[in-house]
């Protein structure tokens, strides 16, 4: 099976990594100079839980990709304000057998990409994995996760491929779980990125850090209100408490709660723009709607987009 990965940041190189690991055929394509100049010199050299592990890996921009590579599956980690414009610019790797597996974080991209493949190709993703980037090519990689995932099409063939797909991440690691319920777990974690990102992004702090200011949980629990309340009115049934319950998670400082969320990473670390838009901006997207009020996921994407301009982030 041949492996595209779209998208080499954190995530993407992780889940590069475990499968180069395991001597799978992978490829990555991204749209960062820096990330694919350092994994071309030096390969992925990966803080794994603390030891210092490296691999070789093809690399490729994504406006100049090998034209002869055709993927089997396509792994999508871009930025989802960057997903259009990549799926598009790399069109010549997907044949109509390519499945798409997409991990992105957010919500509202099915759409994106049902305007591109047929429901059959396509893999929605729920990932719990962590990762980070120490700089260009150097992700930062600890803990241990899972992903869940769930085919769109519906006929046996659509649910065989999911299958075989849990089965390869199953084999390297990855730990792939077959769910049904993918939406619920999709909105779960929205619970989390619509708090964590948001806030450590504009406080400029660790998750752990924000739960011990308990200014903070007001804040928290009304974001995770507006999710929930949307969740519920597209079918999607959620318990408030147990959200609430779920995202208090994140403050553990021995497990999760000494990590920077991937928008602090972009927009403090790197100086890039963010997924504000398909996270609390989503949110507010479609609170609009369906007529569910949603003015702190609103006021929230306002925040992040003020400090963007005002940090000249690109």
């Amino acid at each position: 099976m041949k492996i595209v990965i779209l998208g080499a940041g954190g995530m993407g190189s992780r889940f590069g990594l475990m499968l180069k690991k395991a001597g799978k055929d992978v490829t990555l394509l991204d749209g960062w100079d820096k990330n694919i100049e350092a994994i071309r010199e030096h390969g992925i050299r990966a803080n794994y839980n603390g030891e210092e592990v490296q691999v070789d890996i093809d690399i490729y921009p994504i406006d100049d990709v090998d034209p002869d590579l055709k993927a089997d599956l396509l792994i999508v980690f871009t930025k989802a304000m960057q997903l259009e414009d990549a799926i598009q610019a790399t069109r010549s790797i997907v044949t109509d057998q390519t499945k798409v597996l997409c991990l992105m974080n957010g919500i509202g991209y099915d759409d994106i990409l049902r305007k591109y493949f047929d429901d059959e190709q396509i893999v929605l993703g729920n990932t719990m994995w962590t990762a980070g980037l120490e700089g260009p090519g150097r992700p930062k990689l600890f803990g241990n996760g899972y992903v869940n995932l769930l085919n769109l099409g519906k006929s046996e063939e659509a649910t065989a491929a999911a299958k075989d797909i849990v089965a390869l991440l199953d084999e390297v690691g990855l730990n792939g779980v077959y769910e049904k319920e993918i939406f619920y777990l999709i909105y779960k974690k929205v619970c989390v990125n619509a708090t964590m990102n948001g806030l450590c992004t504009i406080l400029e702090c660790n998750m752990a850090d924000l739960g011990d200011a308990q200014a903070s949980h007001d804040l928290i629990n009304q974001l995770v209100k507006e999710v929930v309340d949307v969740a519920n009115a597209e079918g999607v049934e959620m318990d408030l408490d147990e959200m609430i319950d779920h995202v208090g998670e994140c403050f553990n400082r021995e497990t999760i709660g000494g990590h920077f969320p991937s928008m602090y990473q972009d927009l403090i670390t790197n100086n890039r723009l963010t997924e504000i838009d398909y996270i609390n901006g989503a949110v507010a997207q479609k609170g609009e709607k369906l007529n569910v009020p949603t003015p702190y996921n609103q006021f929230l994407t306002s925040l992040v987009h003020t400090k963007e301009q005002l940090l000249g982030a690109k």
